[in-house]
């Protein structure tokens, strides 16, 4: 017996399948099975395969080649689930970044509410110290008229008690 392929699977066959299984198989077209070149049916859906009670059981265990295949499908697994993470985790970060950027965008807002709520509050400031420095330049310059027309009071009480 040898190994075909047959689909990337390992099964052993016969090495002439028509003239040593013939009388264990039936057929429903001119009793002669189509082998490909891999010692595959050309194409199964054309004949009708029986097996009888009688007929040997084939080692179906699949060869190293086929196992390397089934690695190979356990890699494409592993990948497939390390591209998902992948993507899961790019999802993920795409929305922590976004809420980052809502969060800063957030306090930026407040830092400028903070900004013209400090340049208002400077504004009013800046205008009661205005005030009160008015009041203050009022006050000084009243005080210094006072203060001299006390002097000039003074001088004409003490005019008036020299001529008494």
């Amino acid at each position: 017996m040898h190994t075909s392929e047959m689909a990337e699977l390992h099964y052993l066959v016969p090495p002439d399948p028509i003239t040593v299984l013939p009388s264990q198989f039936s057929y429903n077209q001119n009793n002669t099975p189509a082998f490909d070149q891999f010692g595959r049916f050309s194409n199964p859906l054309l004949y009708d395969l029986q097996i009888n009670p009688q007929v040997p059981s084939f080692n179906l265990q699949p060869t190293s080649f086929s196992s390397n295949s089934t690695s190979d499908e356990a890699d494409e697994k592993q990948l497939g689930l390390i591209n998902e993470r992948k993507q899961r985790r790019m999802i993920s970060n795409r929305e922590s970044a976004r809420r980052s950027r809502m969060r800063k965008q957030k306090q930026l807002d407040e830092l400028w509410s903070q900004v013209v709520w400090l340049r208002n509050e400077n504004q009013h400031l800046i205008d009661k110290l205005n005030k009160f420095s008015e009041q203050h330049d009022q006050a000084l310059q009243e005080n210094a008229n006072l203060k001299d027309e006390t002097s000039q009071l003074r001088q004409m009480l003490s005019d008036m008690q020299l001529n008494i």
